[in-house]
């Protein structure tokens, strides 16, 4: 099993950054022998879209002749993203929404005709589906009878994810960081990871 782990918090011991952390280890328990994939975009980020990779995507004219090298690095994230049986992402909510670094990536593996296609009814995948299990850190809360701030984080994603056909997701999350000292933390992480459904690794672990 091939296991594409990202992160995305710019802080080494970040809630987000430990809560991916556990459900990696969660996932190596089922299969030991995964192999992992590493993508931190903390330690090394992602150049946000140039001008050759925005020639490129503009028309269907330039996506058959785009500029020399312009998507090189999009071709590599959408071959880890392919060579993947899970992903997990680690992801802070930032104002409300991913961080800028979950963005870039995500502006490189959306790509019309490789990664989806456009139809009258709207985009369609065409990538295979994988689990993918998506661990958030919100120092406010976003969910539940206490929420007190809107989320515009795990909607966004579960579009977007489903337009290049990752629709298997499970979000995890551990809320009002701000507010908890070590302990609350643990606890809320624990909390949060007894709720992943490790059912849809069946199908990973029988192909």
């Amino acid at each position: 099993m091939n296991i594409l782990h990202i992160d995305c918090s710019s802080r080494p011991e970040s809630q987000s950054r430990q809560l991916s952390a556990a459900i990696v280890n969660k996932l190596l328990e089922i299969v030991p022998g995964a192999r992992i994939t590493r993508r931190d975009f903390a330690d090394s980020p992602l150049p946000h879209a140039s001008a050759d990779y925005a020639i490129a995507l503009s028309t269907p004219a330039t996506l058959a002749a785009p500029p020399r090298g312009s998507l090189e690095l999009s071709e590599v994230l959408i071959q880890e993203v392919e060579a993947a049986d899970v992903i997990v992402i680690g992801t802070p909510m930032n104002n409300l929404t991913v961080p800028s670094v979950l963005k870039a990536w995500i502006d490189q593996i959306l790509r019309a005709g490789r990664t989806f296609k456009s139809t009258p009814a709207g985009k369609v995948g065409m990538l295979q589906d994988r689990p993918v299990f998506i661990g958030i850190a919100s120092g406010g809360v976003f969910t539940g009878d206490r929420a007190n701030q809107p989320d515009f984080l795990t909607p966004y994603l579960s579009v977007v994810l489903d337009c290049v056909g990752l629709k298997t997701l499970q979000f995890l999350s551990v809320q009002a960081t701000a507010f908890l000292d070590r302990d609350q933390a643990t606890l809320a992480r624990d909390e949060a990871l007894a709720t992943i459904d490790f059912t849809v690794m069946q199908e990973v672990r029988c192909s």
